[in-house]
């Protein structure tokens, strides 16, 4: 959940029970105690409605996910600033010199106050409840980015291991470059030692002929 809407929903819960008792107390005075107290209630709903506003911008710049409980959140905060409202004005409309009356709107006064009393347990549960999901989103993405960090870890390993076998691949393709060409040398030196042979077996030849030319000639004188 978002910090700002947080902090904003702290101090409206606040102003919000300030106000319940508040109206209370108001509904129990008469004259200028009266009206003091109508001022301050006055100035308490203007506050209310003004966070009211903050948090809805708050929760509609939030994603999709967490937005959707922010706002349903927020539709409750605002039925409980409407009773807060419904109570200041039966306050205000109260006719003094009609006992009857003013008992009658201090009997609704006090269901509503209880009915607010009420809603405002609601929300603090629904709270609470919201609050609980939002931690285990957030232990979820957590989890998510420590597998997303095993993830890249394990690329990075693979990626390096391609890299040495790469490697080690082109020094095995020169080995056999140069296995061919001493290939190539042995051959060739394999064939000069034939011909060198062949050259050598000639030359005996021809000097045994000789010599028995050279012995044939000298045995006949």
């Amino acid at each position: 959940m978002s910090e700002v809407f947080e902090g904003y929903e702290r101090q409206y819960c606040e102003i919000s029970a300030a106000l319940s008792r508040k109206c209370t107390s108001a509904a129990l005075l008469d004259g200028e105690q009266k009206k003091q107290k109508v001022s301050e209630i006055k100035s308490g709903v203007d506050d209310a409605e003004s966070l009211i506003r903050k948090m809805d911008l708050e929760a509609r710049s939030l994603q999709p996910s967490v937005k959707a409980g922010l706002l349903a959140k927020l539709r409750e905060y605002k039925s409980d600033l409407n009773n807060l409202k419904s109570e200041l004005k039966k306050i205000t409309t109260v006719n003094p010199n009609q006992a009857a009356r003013e008992d009658l709107l201090e009997s609704g006064m006090a269901d509503t106050l209880m009915v607010s009393a009420d809603q405002r347990g609601r929300l603090m549960m629904s709270t609470e409840r919201l609050n609980q999901s939002t931690e285990r989103v957030k232990e979820s993405r957590r989890t998510i980015l420590e597998t997303e960090e095993l993830g890249v870890s394990i690329l990075q390993d693979l990626h390096q291991q391609r890299q040495s076998l790469l490697h080690a691949h082109n020094t095995l393709h020169g080995v056999d470059d140069h296995i061919g060409k001493s290939r190539k040398i042995l051959t060739a030196m394999s064939k000069r030692m034939d011909r060198n042979k062949w050259i050598i077996g000639g030359i005996i030849v021809a000097l045994v002929l000789a010599i028995v030319l050279i012995l044939y000639f000298k045995l006949r004188h």
